[in-house]
């Protein structure tokens, strides 16, 4: 699949896509089939980068196809190819955190917060235990910290400590070039994971001051997503 993201990608969609994609028709979050540049695909209006976006699958065969009509007909509308270094780096001025980094089979739903995912309806296996979790309330929880730091990032596995004990580890990070900070996601005990706590994290033997922020540093309600 491919995917287009910024304030021009409802226009350049609109434009080879056969059916409405006006924010009335197609709300944050849809998903329909439809035929895109002229092949069928797989619509979802959703996207990785923080900007208005879309994702669009479609079968092997058809992916130079769909390329080759995004790419003549956002020419004119500032058209740029981006991928997933990209896209890491955007994901973290919006707390978002990464599968198989941030979020794994090591911690909990309730402690990564995809609990909020969760349809609790139906029956699951787990489900007693992460009903129990979300109960009593997780020991330890993922949080996004910035880093005062102009010359080093994180990768991730990076330790985090609090009065000089290490209290958890980074499991990504980055630099995000929008708000200019280096920026990092971790798991830590649910008494350090408040607003403003400050931390230290120990980059090649070094220790850097970190705060948590608990809110999105970039376009904090998400209205380029969502309108």
């Amino acid at each position: 699949g491919l995917a287009i993201s910024g304030p021009n990608s409802r226009k350049l969609l609109s434009r080879i896509c056969r059916d409405d994609v006006s924010a009335e028709t197609l709300k944050f979050r849809d998903t329909r089939e439809t035929f895109i540049g002229g092949v069928p695909a797989i619509l979802n209006r959703i996207s990785f980068s923080g900007e208005l976006g879309y994702e669009i699958y479609v079968a092997p065969q058809f992916q130079l196809k769909l390329f080759e009509e995004i790419e003549a007909n956002g020419k004119d509308l500032g058209l740029k190819l981006y991928g997933s270094r990209a896209l890491m780096s955007l994901r973290l001025e919006k707390n978002w955190g990464v599968w198989t980094m941030d979020f794994r089979p090591d911690f909990t739903a309730v402690e990564s917060g995809l609990d909020t995912f969760i349809n609790w309806d139906k029956s699951f296996i787990g489900k007693e235990s992460t009903l129990s979790e979300k109960k009593q309330g997780p020991k330890k929880k993922l949080v996004t910290m910035t880093i005062d730091t102009e010359d080093i990032d994180v990768t991730n596995d990076e330790a985090i400590l609090k009065d000089k004990k290490c209290v958890g580890y980074i499991t990504s990070g980055g630099y995000a070039h929008h708000v200019k900070k280096s920026m990092a996601l971790g798991y830590v005990p649910i008494e350090l994971s408040k607003h403003n706590t400050t931390l230290d994290i120990e980059i090649n033997g070094k220790l850097y001051l970190a705060n948590v922020t608990d809110r999105p540093l970039y376009d904090a309600n998400g209205g380029k997503m969502k309108n």
